[in-house]
């Protein structure tokens, strides 16, 4: 039995300033401890210095009174991590030719062990497959402390659940997953945690804790997957899919739904599933299949978007090259400024490489938040005014931000593919 102990201040260091780290840095000095945010990009840490939030979920009001205060520094001097009480890490972990690339959390690892003191507790929130906390984080902080984990210092995982421009859950009610390497370590895992969620749920080992996060988005990487192929087949046996799920949506049981859209993107599903079927590939020596067959409809539904865009301006006597074609939302879903893998980036290129000239629309993502992708320096960005969605031969909806004016989209664009299924109207395809 873990037993709660009294609020006490703590010096945290929160290794990671994005999607996830900024929001855990600002709760935990929300209420009362001290905090370091430490990144190494020095522009977005120049940014929180002068409380210029970059991400929807935190707004510049909640970070100009804890620097006012000096319960948040943000900085990108590893010399600020000294002498903190936990340290938590959320960098990114990418894929590199299929691969996982731990680079950022063994850096973290890496810098953090210099700081490492003991009765200390270093928590990883980074995605990654089961086994890393215990046989690769844990190693380098012991390599680079001289101290011994679950001896000298507290070692567990903790998965992040962030989803971004989510308005209901956030990281305050949405349940924690915990997990420590012993007892000791989940005990102060949890002391840290459970004044900052309403709900922490203990599991019994890090790499349980791992395989959480891995079956979270697994889940609705297939799921969707099954959307998308679904939607594909449908649209040609001339049936009306988006129909069908609502249809399906009425069962008060033993279904979930899920919708069709022009690929997947963020750092969850398009790399956190490959990172357990890369796993099982390399301990068992066998195929995750749902995975890989997830991957392939997913990865190709940018493509599928194009077809339908030729197709739609086929019917209309129009080719893509020299067509001008606005995309709204470079995001990789609504209401958030997250292009990371973005299926808008795909479809951009294959457009541009056709021929056609192609712009583009998004309040949230900034200027110099495009996706990368070699040929994107030609995509224009635009406002949605009347005279630009009218001198569009096609608007494709990608992202269905809720600051587009939908109505005003319907009435000025000629043709319309929604892959979101926001707009109705007989100049509008739905995917």
């Amino acid at each position: 039995m873990i037993k709660y102990r009294e609020f006490q201040q703590l010096r945290v260091v929160v290794v990671g300033q994005g999607y996830v780290g900024l929001p855990l840095a600002v709760r935990a000095a929300e209420i009362g401890h001290r905090v370091v945010g430490f990144d190494v990009d020095a522009q977005r840490v120049k940014r929180l210095v002068r409380a210029e939030s970059y991400i929807e979920d935190i707004p510049d009001s909640r970070l100009a009174p804890l620097l006012a205060a000096g319960a948040y520094l943000p900085t990108i001097d590893a010399a600020d991590c000294a002498n903190f009480d936990v340290a938590i890490v959320t960098v990114p972990t990418p894929l590199r030719d299929g691969v996982p690339d731990l680079s950022h959390v063994e850096a973290a690892a890496r810098m953090l062990g210099q700081h490492l003191t003991r009765g200390a507790t270093v928590i990883l929130e980074s995605t990654t497959y089961p086994g890393t906390t215990e046989e690769v984080f844990g190693p380098l902080l012991e390599n680079a402390s001289h101290l011994t984990a679950g001896q000298d210092f507290r070692l567990g995982y903790s998965p992040e659940r962030i989803d971004p421009g989510n308005a209901t859950w956030k990281l305050e009610n949405t349940p924690k997953v915990i997990s420590g390497i012993d007892p000791a370590s989940m005990e102060a895992v949890q002391h840290f945690y459970a004044p900052l969620v309403e709900t922490v749920v203990p599991v019994t080992s890090c790499k349980e804790a791992e395989l959480a996060k891995l079956l979270e988005n697994t889940f609705r990487h297939v799921n969707i997957a099954l959307a998308n192929e679904l939607a594909i087949f449908a649209h040609e046996l001339d049936i009306d899919v988006w129909s069908a799920i609502d249809a399906a949506s009425t069962k008060p049981f033993g279904f979930m739904r899920f919708t069709p859209g022009p690929g997947v993107g963020g750092h969850c599903l398009p790399i956190d599933p490959s990172y357990l079927s890369w796993r099982v590939q390399r301990t068992l020596g066998r195929n995750f299949r749902f995975v890989e067959l997830a991957n392939d409809v997913n990865n190709h539904m940018p493509d599928y978007v194009v077809r339908r865009l030729i197709d739609g301006l086929n019917r209309r006597r129009k080719s893509v090259n020299g067509s001008r074609i606005l995309l709204l939302g470079l995001a990789y879903k609504a209401n958030t400024g997250d292009a990371r893998e973005t299926p808008a980036a795909r479809i951009a290129e294959l457009l541009i490489g056709m021929g056609a000239v192609v712009q583009a629309a998004d309040p949230h993502v900034l200027d110099d938040a495009h996706p990368r992708a070699a040929t994107l320096e030609k995509l224009q960005r635009v406002e949605v005014t009347p005279e630009c969605l009218a001198a569009a031969d096609a608007v494709v909806l990608l992202a269905d931000h809720d600051a587009f004016d939908f109505p005003l989209i319907t009435a000025h664009a000629p043709y319309i593919l929604d892959c979101r299924r926001r707009l109705v109207g007989a100049h509008v395809d739905s995917l």
